[in-house]
């Protein structure tokens, strides 16, 4: 009894001593877990919204700027890494969500300039980046397929069918551009696996035509190393393309460069950079004999994207001025260029036979701040039927619409 009397007052000290360093050690643990957890949510939300590119400076809010009379506003925000837009029969805007791997509806019924929601139309797909409506149906160019959709007045789907299945979705380049041509064909372009290097497989670095159900396909032109945007000249009717060139030579060569389809057309790539420059790794002399050259040559790194035609006979005069007959093209921006470069919308002006008439412009900039910085980056370009220019930014995840006004 005496040395349990003893004992009692010895023992308490050193259990309350330990309970405290646990209790705190817990505490501890828990802040760092809840830090980690925090910082992962961060980084989680960071990286779809802006995507994997994502470099010093926050994406947000833009503020464009612009030749005199022209003014941007966000037309919708908070989208999960925007590819390429288009506009339905109706006039709605329809986006690829890439990142939520959805096509969205963006419905603005009142015409304010602002869309009132975000309508899932459909989701489930597989990293849609490009979309087209032709005769009542959205053809939806997907990482390793080609899908088919009927959509209802409110914006459900009716059917769907995979009409291009088992694209390849190795390599670097896994976007799908989709386009119905003015032959009614379908159009589908399928990037390099490789910054340069011989294919193996006759799908890479070209573009595939098809007819409208997936049947029939065949290569149609090739040398094109990743060939993103396209869409139809309305002066001439003839398929226009952008094109991404090669890394690894230096910060301006080879330029980006913009070309009209041709059925059978060897457009160089990897032996002929640019329509004229011999490869320094892979090329031979006169292998650039042939090979059909470029309409416009850009800012090497650049990395044109989406493209736009703007001409008065189709949209009307009542909106941009007539010297803004002529081709919009998306500068996504640089990643391995000393000092950067893109990040901007450029113009392009054409005569009235739709043919180049003058040098590269820049249209829309302020993405690109100072170094590194940026705060966004555009990609896809529509123009709207009232006719303003829509443009999509999957890092910022914002659609802005660009009108004029004098």
């Amino acid at each position: 009894m005496e040395k349990a009397e003893q004992n009692i007052p010895a023992s308490p000290k050193p259990q309350r001593k330990r309970g405290w360093r646990v209790a705190l050690g817990v505490v501890l643990v828990l802040l760092l877990v809840a830090a980690g957890v925090l910082y992962s949510q961060r980084t989680a939300i960071r990286s779809l919204v802006t995507g994997s590119h994502y470099v010093a400076g926050s994406a947000g809010e833009t503020a464009l700027k612009l030749p005199p009379g022209f003014h941007a506003d966000i037309f919708y925000p908070s989208l999960n890494s925007p590819r390429f837009i288009t506009f339905s029969p109706d006039g709605t805007l329809f986006v690829a969500e890439r990142g939520a791997n959805s096509i969205i509806a963006l419905p603005d019924p009142q015409h304010t300039g602002r869309a009132t929601q975000r309508v899932v139309v459909v989701n489930g797909l597989d990293a849609p980046t490009s979309l087209v409506f032709y005769q009542g149906a959205l053809y939806v160019g997907e990482a390793s397929r080609v899908s088919r959709f009927t959509i209802s007045a409110d914006l459900k789907v009716t059917s769907r069918q995979v009409i291009v299945p088992h694209l390849p979705t190795d390599g670097n380049h896994v976007t799908r551009t989709v386009l119905v041509g003015p032959d009614g064909n379908l159009y589908v372009s399928i990037g390099s696996t490789c910054n340069n290097c011989v294919e193996s497989d006759p799908q890479r670095a070209t573009v595939w035509m098809y007819h409208l159900d997936g049947s029939n396909g065949r290569l149609y032109a090739k040398g094109l190393r990743n060939a993103v945007g396209m869409a139809i000249n309305p002066w001439d009717h003839q398929i226009w393309v952008t094109n991404n060139g090669r890394d690894l030579l230096g910060d301006n060569i080879p330029p980006e460069t913009l070309y009209a389809l041709q059925d059978g057309g060897n457009y160089g790539w990897p032996r002929c950079q640019a329509g004229d420059i011999v490869d320094p790794d892979l090329g031979h002399p006169g292998d650039c004999n042939g090979v059909i050259k470029p309409l416009v040559k850009m800012q090497a790194h650049s990395a044109p994207l989406g493209l736009a035609f703007y001409s008065k006979a189709t949209h009307g005069a009542s909106q941009f001025p007539e010297q803004y007959n002529g081709v919009f093209v998306a500068f996504h921006g640089s990643w391995n260029r000393s000092v950067p470069t893109g990040y901007k919308v450029v113009f392009v002006p054409l005569n009235d036979q739709g043919q180049v008439a003058g040098s590269v412009q820049d249209f829309a900039t302020g993405w690109l701040k100072s170094g590194d910085n940026r705060s966004g980056r555009p990609v896809g370009l529509a123009v709207g039927p009232d006719a303003a220019l829509y443009v999509s930014d999957d890092e910022a995840g914002m659609i802005y619409r660009i009108t004029y006004q004098k």
